[in-house]
């Protein structure tokens, strides 16, 4: 079963800005160690594909429209290569299920990924980017962080509890459908996802993670 518990104290903006500034940094003349991957944490099959915790799914599908990008099947994972800027990305959907997404990154480097992610720590609707920190009960992000580490950007999707008092546990609440407003954000967080290929981590948190989503 999956939990969601209560989020853990985290690193203090400081860290996390520390962070942030060196995504997708390098040193004069040298040359970069991979490409950007962005990775959608979700669930294959089709009886998942509207529900809550498929946001990040949903967000690269959207990437993958925007920017012209095919499909294809990897051993464990779908990827798609797309161009965006003078960035060439990979956008990734892992098929292993959630709690084994970690598993699909093999080779691949916590500093050159961008996860996207539904969180229940955030109103519906909400977009916010963050760099480096824990799992805090979601099963997605542990498994990639036993995997890579803890130190790449993620790009979180809003998707509320339960209503107080609401006979329904947290793991039917994310497996269940998806909430108009949690629907309408996620063009809004494949733009978040831009944001941090076109202009690093820092600015994207800066015009992100603000009160209104400004």
């Amino acid at each position: 079963m999956t939990r969601f518990p209560p989020k853990k104290p985290t690193k203090g903006r400081t860290g996390n800005l520390r962070l942030a500034r060196s995504f997708f940094e390098r040193k004069s003349g040298e040359e970069p160690s991979g490409s950007p991957a962005v990775v959608g944490l979700g669930n294959p099959g089709r009886s998942y594909e509207r529900t809550r915790h498929n946001a990040g799914y949903l967000v690269v599908e959207e990437l993958a429209r925007r920017h012209g990008g095919s499909w294809r099947r990897k051993k464990k994972a779908e990827a798609a290569d797309v161009s965006v800027g003078p960035k060439n990305v990979t956008l990734m959907k892992p098929t292993t299920f959630m709690n084994l997404s970690g598993s699909a990154l093999a080779g691949h480097r916590a500093e050159n990924l961008i996860l996207v992610h539904d969180d229940l720590d955030l109103d519906p609707g909400t977009v916010r980017v963050k760099v480096g920190g824990g799992a805090g009960g979601h099963n997605g992000l542990r498994s990639t962080i036993q995997n890579v580490g803890p130190d790449f950007v993620r790009v979180r999707v809003g998707i509320g509890r339960p209503p107080e008092g609401a006979r329904i546990t947290v793991t039917d609440f994310v497996l269940g459908r998806m909430d108009p407003a949690v629907k309408e954000a996620l063009p809004r967080a494949a733009d978040a996802v831009e944001a941090v290929l076109a202009e690093g981590a820092e600015s994207a948190m800066n015009r992100f993670n603000v009160r209104g989503d400004a």
